[in-house]
């Protein structure tokens, strides 16, 4: 839905100069351009480049590039409206806010350097607004000054995701970032890869705190338990005491407890060393379909397949827990391969439309994910081989292990994506989920977070799966495409 202020768009002629190229150059038809749409110099009729702002897009660590993020300028000059709290129903058809005059998409790496951009034939002026956006992810800015026929550098200052709600520069005008929640587990360490990503640490915090990240821990998960309290001092600026249960994030097994998915943009479940399915009711899958169906996002890694394939491990009271994502994917054991390559599947399109474009992301220079096109080094006693096939029809198939490129001589996916709900057509999808079978941030650490990831001074470097769930972390956050 369009911002109310973008109703107060007036006609403008043409007063710019006799380069405006917003009613063919001539600049005398009524309604020929509103606001900004008449600071667009026809620099191509005075045989000059276009007026065009250049950059790349970072994560809010200011180093790693990002694909497929949004850079435009809207029609109007001011902030825009803050996003609606909760989880949203979010697809591509959707009209970005701000009526925006010239849009574009950061580069995969395939044919210019990832995360790069370039706007042409933007406005030019004071005062000229830019916005940087993925989901919730937003940053805006206003340029002081625009030349006409020339082109401007942004600095990664500028371009980067917040890593703050106040992470401001001298040209940011506002900030924006989804809420995340993250189950942690004991088998895997998904909470870490956010300070890693940049993101500050005022804003990990537990779910009575202000930051845009809560921690959960699964208390009565038995050996899955994750990591469950903040260090106290030792530089810590983050949130304080003992993590809430994750069993109020997603709802206990009393009658009407919808716990609080609804709250969040996204929820990132890690690896618990087992299903727990002692701690998920099937009140509590049932929520965490719903809050997917609505628009959430979830990413779930290895053992909470549960989620997906009912409860095999724990059949408590002698009830499995059924599915409730019914044929997406068959299960079978825990088997773990020898260290091997994780292969992008980049063969057909229609299996994962964004194969091509992740692939090339990953082998990028300033990337590094890669050393050879579509292949993820995985390392030792992180793979594993619960999921057996992915039904194609209803799932994107991101990753793979092939029999070829590991010694045990395995196969299985390794990483896919579905929208949802599943069971509706495409046009009626809003969230997506991710279901990753390797731990991908390896073991869960000892002591309390941040602690827990290593030394907490100098955050660990991003190895290449943690990569590859980068791309994945900001890809859950964009709109659903329900062009299928």
């Amino acid at each position: 839905m369009r911002s109310p202020w973008i109703m107060l768009l007036v006609a403008c002629g043409g007063h710019h100069n006799s380069g405006n190229g917003g009613d063919g150059g001539n600049g005398n038809g009524p309604d020929a351009c509103v606001d900004l749409q008449c600071q667009v110099t026809n620099c191509a009729a005075m045989s000059k480049p276009p007026t065009t702002i250049k950059g790349t897009v970072f994560a809010p660590n200011g180093t790693l590039p990002l694909y497929d993020v949004s850079v435009y300028v809207p029609s109007m000059q001011g902030v825009l409206p803050a996003f609606a709290p909760g989880v949203q129903c979010g697809q591509c058809s959707d009209n970005l806010p701000g009526d925006p005059i010239v849009t574009t998409t950061t580069s995969d790496g395939s044919t210019t350097p990832a995360g790069s951009f370039e706007l042409d034939n933007i406005p030019d002026g004071d005062n000229i607004p830019v916005v940087i956006t993925i989901g919730k992810w937003r940053r805006q800015l206003k340029l002081a000054h625009v030349d006409a026929c020339s082109s401007t550098s942004l600095a990664a200052v500028d371009t980067s995701l917040p890593k703050s709600i106040d992470d401001m520069t001298p040209n940011t005008t506002a900030v924006d970032m989804p809420l995340i929640a993250i189950s942690t587990g004991s088998a895997d360490s998904l909470e870490c890869l956010v300070r890693r990503l940049g993101i500050a640490d005022k804003e990990i915090t537990t779910d009575t705190e202000s930051g845009h990240i809560h921690l959960f821990s699964d208390l009565q998960a038995g050996r899955g338990k994750g990591v469950s309290a903040f260090q106290n001092g030792g530089g810590w600026t983050g949130g304080t005491g003992s993590f809430s249960d994750s069993q109020a994030l997603w709802g206990t097994s009393t009658a009407g407890d919808k716990g609080k998915l609804s709250n969040y943009d996204i929820v990132i479940l890690s690896c618990e060393g087992e299903q727990a399915a002692n701690t998920k009711s099937q009140n509590a899958m049932n929520n965490m379909k719903a809050f997917a169906d609505v628009g959430g996002r979830v990413f779930m890694s290895h053992w909470h397949n549960v989620w997906i394939e009912g409860s095999t491990q724990d059949t408590t009271n002698g009830t499995q827990k059924p599915m409730v994502w019914p044929a997406i994917a068959t299960y079978s054991d825990n088997s773990r391969p020898d260290p091997g390559n994780g292969t992008i599947d980049t063969i057909d399109e229609t299996d994962n439309p964004k194969g091509p474009s992740f692939a090339s992301w990953m082998l990028d220079p300033a990337v590094t994910g890669s050393t050879t096109r579509d292949k993820i080094a995985i390392q030792d006693g992180t793979a594993k081989n619960t999921c057996t096939a992915i039904d194609k029809t209803k799932a994107e198939d991101w990753v793979n292990l092939l029999a070829t490129d590991n010694p045990s001589g395995k196969s299985g996916p390794q990483m896919f994506q579905f929208t949802t709900p599943n069971e509706d057509d495409p046009s009626q999808r809003c969230g997506k989920v991710v279901f990753s079978d390797m731990h991908v941030s390896g073991n869960a650490g000892s002591g309390s977070y941040p602690t827990s990831c290593g030394d907490p001074a100098t955050p660990a470097a991003l190895t290449p799966q943690e990569k590859a769930l980068a791309f994945m972390f900001f890809d859950i956050a964009s709109c659903v495409n329900v062009v299928q």
